[in-house]
């Protein structure tokens, strides 16, 4: 199922997406079914469809928090001049950082060079904590396309990541969940208006959902509909204003994003 969050005459919900991104570029042709309650209980869809050309889609969750991965890609990592460490890099991106498909990325003003960094990003269903490698799965909701947009100079010349990944706009998110797919082996790709950056593959992390989601739950209670980024391939690059960035997944979507100056 894919599972939308979405604003309508005022008023925001979550639906269930029905009909195929395959037959036509344009989202005319897909439909919301209402989703009675939220997607982190039992819910029921409410019959009531709209289309979703009529709605705006939002982020597809409002996280409690995100925890990204760094250097999970030996590529990237090696392309910016890192070794892959011997433990996961983790650090959070604030839940002020979060935008949904079609919001534009405000280009800092204590920034020269913004990065994309296209990644697979985890969904979290239910509240856990200490997660054995054998439940990992019963405590994911779905997966999203995300955007780990990085003020690469930002990143370089301070010892800590916050500012340089963790500014208003910096982690776009959508356009949906998806809950039902086999994440060990999707492309992902990244373009730059429409010229591509970034074209791997989920099998080249270096380690697992699973991996990542122990190591995560033993320091810290992971929260319904929190985040967990888990890295980017090779191919990040700068961005510029007006440009427009999107990030596809396969079995997923496409999250787009235009670049804007910060007013």
């Amino acid at each position: 199922m894919r599972i939308a969050r979405f604003s309508i005459d005022g008023n925001v919900a979550f639906g269930a997406v029905e009909g195929s991104t395959a037959l036509a570029a344009s989202e005319g042709e897909l439909v919301l079914d209402i989703i009675k309650g939220i997607p982190f209980a039992d819910f029921e869809l409410s019959g009531t469809k709209v289309p979703l050309s009529k709605v705006r889609l939002l982020p597809p969750v409002l996280p409690n928090k995100v925890v990204a991965i760094g250097r999970n890609y030996a590529e990237h990592a090696a392309e910016l001049g890192n070794e892959v460490p011997d433990v996961p890099v983790t650090f959070f991106k604030p839940s002020t950082s979060v935008i949904g498909p079609g919001d534009p990325i405000a280009y800092p003003s204590f920034s020269q060079d913004l990065h994309h960094e296209a990644e697979l990003a985890v969904v979290i269903g239910r509240m856990c904590r200490e997660v054995p490698r054998e439940r990992v799965k019963d405590v994911i909701l779905g997966y999203t396309c995300a955007n780990d947009v990085t003020a690469r100079d930002v990143q370089q010349r301070e010892k800590q990541w916050a500012r340089a990944k963790g500014f208003d706009g910096a982690c776009p998110l959508g356009p949906w969940i998806e809950t039902d797919l086999d994440p060990s082996d999707l492309t992902i790709q990244c373009t730059v208006n429409g010229e591509q950056r970034q074209l791997g593959r989920t099998s080249q992390m270096v380690r697992s959902i699973e991996d990542l989601i122990v190591h995560i739950s033993e320091a810290m209670t992971l929260l319904p509909g929190d985040v967990i980024l888990t890295g980017t391939p090779a191919g990040v690059g700068p961005l510029n204003v007006g440009d427009e960035v999107a990030v596809t997944i396969e079995g997923i979507g496409t999250l787009t994003n235009k670049v804007i100056k910060r007013g």
